[in-house]
């Protein structure tokens, strides 16, 4: 397939673009930055969609940067990169004349209220109660196509877990001190994926043709806390993993609302994904990080 991905530079567009190569696939970066098999964001408003089959959107500012401050600014730079280029290019694959035939957006678990009891699956309700899960209400919104001769899916992604970036990247330098600990009272889930599997996930929805609707993006094995995380980590590394940080020190760095997606967490199942029969790789908590910090 002729796969275009948007936001294909980051962290998770390089593992999905490898994956897909090793595939077969044919892939086209949308990206700010112009470059070999790469169309920029500007030359895809200016110009129709490339003909591609299939088309993914990962584009968003890092919420959880502790360089930015919370502030209007980089809220709206926070909403404005995942809604105006989600919105660009469903508004190209509805106006192509051969639209491509599957749509994929990669949201969050933000979308499902933290709770320290409740279970939710892709059917469970949410999207309404604080700035994030708004954002993923809008963000979902922004990607819907009339009609249904595009397939479109949507990928809700936990804490994704990988060598290269994300969390752990900010995370291993106090770990690997011997530093590391849970965040706040620890006793909050942290829904997590290791990267192999999320770009799994996408490449299975990608090409097998009954898959549509919401998955949730997270491992299906037992679920875990914050606390039951960190120890993880450190057996991972090899060293002790005791000393929390404390939530005043994570409102201080994020700022309060975005503190929220450090300190209060959800209990996230992938039973759809599951059923629509993807096999994970990592599916336990210990042997994703054991590859990790390898």
């Amino acid at each position: 397939m002729r796969v275009l991905v948007g936001g294909g530079t980051g962290f998770i567009g390089t593992a999905l673009a490898q994956l897909l190569k090793a595939r077969g696939h044919e892939v086209t970066l949308v990206s700010r930055k112009p470059g070999p098999d790469r169309i920029t964001w500007d030359e895809l408003a200016r110009s129709r969609l490339p003909r591609c089959d299939a088309a993914v959107n990962l584009a968003g500012a890092n919420i959880l940067n502790p360089l930015r401050r919370w502030n209007e600014a980089f809220q709206k730079e926070v909403l404005s990169s995942r809604l105006e280029t989600t919105q660009m290019l469903a508004s190209t694959i509805s106006k192509a004349p051969q639209p491509p035939k599957t749509w994929i957006l990669v949201t969050g678990v933000a979308y499902y209220q933290p709770s320290l009891t409740a279970e939710y699956d892709e059917d469970s309700p949410g999207g309404d109660f604080d700035f994030f899960s708004s954002l993923v209400t809008k963000w979902e919104a922004a990607a819907r196509l009339p009609g249904d001769s595009t397939r479109q899916v949507v990928v809700r992604s936990g804490v994704v877990l990988g060598r290269a970036g994300g969390a752990i990247g900010h995370m291993l330098l106090p770990f690997r001190l011997g530093l590391g600990g849970p965040i706040g009272s620890g006793h909050q889930f942290f829904p997590w994926i290791h990267i192999s599997d999320l770009v799994g996930i996408l490449a299975h929805a990608l090409e097998a043709r009954h898959v549509q609707g919401v998955l949730n993006g997270v491992a299906p094995g037992p679920t875990t806390t914050n606390a039951e995380f960190a120890q993880a980590l450190g057996a991972a590394l090899g060293r002790p993993a005791f000393i929390p940080l404390p939530s005043t020190v994570v409102k201080a760095i994020f700022g309060r609302e975005r503190a929220i997606m450090l300190l209060e967490g959800q209990k996230v199942v992938p039973r759809r994904t599951l059923a629509t029969g993807y096999q994970y790789s990592f599916p336990k908590l210990g042997a994703a990080l054991k590859e990790v910090v390898a």
